[in-house]
């Protein structure tokens, strides 16, 4: 039989209650990392705490590298780019404000290489072909540039909040892995040897280059082509002095995850893969010693009638569908087809006897009684139609509360198993929305139950 699926029930009662209310309107609080598996409502999450702290006094910022572009729409933005746009509708007081921005992995790049290098050194580097592909797809570029631009935020401090929305990368560990990724794309073999020919010049770099450079050209070269590598090569001595700046800022903004002032919230669905995802991220941020606030489970599912057990509501739509509840005897409708005599009124016998010697007597009474034993037997029909269709609409709602109840229960186990296995994670349940979130009245409702804490008690 399935259990009560109630917030003291569920095993939750010793979970710690994830208090994000407190979290946004702490001043101490600067960094909002909303981080998890693909499609389990970060974004959504992540403008609705933006939303939120803006209307309770905030300047907020929030940073979206989803390219589904829901986040501007939800919020009345024709487009989101690289550089914050404000929001308005936004209530409350206290002079709260709301940004928000779509990272832009190439603009973000330039903006970079134009920072740190001279014109001259800038534009030769953002026409490179292989800086093009570097910085429009290589592996780990996007969730690097993100780092970038979280740290880029936070330097401008025109901000006190920002929520930052992590990519939607196959795996949630990525967004923290990139910068020691990139960092050992840039210390590699392979970096360190096109950029020897630079740093030692003249001759005896172009010893080198022929020495070095044949074994890798003989096999690369037939591979990814001659140019290729020369693309490769120039833009290594182009961008040799911005090198260590990458690994610099990386470093900071890394270090800037690990302050007081940052949280993240991992956000996950009552789903198994999306809670063992989760897991293991909490796992990851424990062992880097970032703070981690707690668990947003998102799109949880209750039920108003949940004392109903998925086996007695199919028990009782079966018993619906055989007739064993429902009287189908006669009943009312028995009664209905027999008049009771009036006083002063002829009986049946006496209005035969009377009728027997006028024919015209008869014929003018015969069609009345007619008449009326059909309405009685239409209106029979029409109760009885009524009747079962009752039963069948009746029977249809146990069987979907069945349904339901069996999904409350995979959800509840599922929960059970990562707070067994992370009792001292802080929970927040939010509980389902009907439909999709498209403004900012859907963001505040999403706002609400993100602060309610728990599903209500059932």
């Amino acid at each position: 039989m399935t259990g009560p699926v109630n917030g003291t029930a569920n095993g939750l009662d010793s979970v710690p209650v994830l208090e994000l209310d407190p979290l946004i309107d702490d001043p101490g609080t600067r960094i909002i990392v909303c981080c998890g598996a693909g499609g389990v409502g970060k974004t959504t999450t992540a403008a609705a705490l933006g939303v939120r702290a803006a209307e309770r006094g905030r300047k907020v910022v929030v940073l979206t590298i989803d390219p589904a572009r829901r986040l501007a729409q939800s919020m009345g933005i024709d487009s989101l780019d690289n550089v914050p746009r404000k929001v308005d509708g936004i209530k409350g007081s206290d002079g709260g404000e709301l940004h928000a921005m779509m990272l832009d992995m190439k603009r973000t790049f330039d903006e970079i290489v134009e920072a740190h290098a001279d014109a001259e050194r800038a534009r030769a580097i953002l026409e490179n072909p292989f800086y093009q592909s570097l910085s429009a797809g290589f592996a780990g570029t996007q969730e690097y540039m993100a780092m970038e631009k979280l740290g880029q935020l936070r330097a401008r401090d025109e901000w006190d909040l920002i929520v930052v929305d992590t990519p939607p990368s196959r795996s949630a560990l990525d967004f923290l892995d990139a910068p020691k990724r990139l960092g050992s794309f840039l210390d590699g073999k392979f970096i360190k040897l096109l950029m020897a020919p630079a740093k030692m010049g003249g001759r005896a770099g172009m010893k080198f280059l022929n020495v070095g450079m044949s074994m890798m050209t003989g096999t690369l070269g037939k591979l990814l082509g001659g140019q290729f590598l020369k693309d490769v090569q120039t833009f290594v001595a182009a961008m040799d002095t911005m090198f260590g700046g990458f690994r610099t800022r990386a470093d900071a903004t890394y270090k800037l995850l690990q302050a007081p002032g940052t949280a993240f919230l991992v956000v996950a669905t009552p789903e198994r893969d999306a809670l063992r995802e989760a897991a293991y991220f909490v796992e990851r941020l424990a062992a880097e010693e970032m703070p981690l606030a707690g668990l947003v489970l998102n799109r949880v599912h209750g039920s108003g009638a949940a004392r109903l057990s998925a086996e007695r509501a199919r028990a009782a739509a079966e018993n619906l569908d055989e007739g064993r509840i429902v009287d189908q005897g006669a009943g009312k409708t028995g009664g209905r087809g027999s008049r009771a005599t009036a006083p002063n009124e002829p009986s049946d016998s006496t209005t035969a006897a009377d009728t027997s010697t006028d024919p015209s007597a008869l014929s003018n009474e015969a069609a009345p009684t007619a008449d009326k034993a059909d309405v009685h037997a239409d209106s029979d029909a029409s109760d009885a139609s009524d009747a079962q269709d009752i039963q069948q609409l009746t029977a249809g709602l146990l069987r979907l509360h069945a349904e339901r109840m069996q999904v409350l229960a995979r959800e509840q186990r599922t929960r059970d198993r990562f707070t067994a296995l992370h009792p001292e994670v802080a929970v927040a349940e939010v509980a389902a929305l009907p439909g999709d979130v498209h403004d900012l009245s859907g963001l505040r409702a999403i706002g609400d139950r993100l602060t309610a804490g728990r599903m209500p008690s059932l």
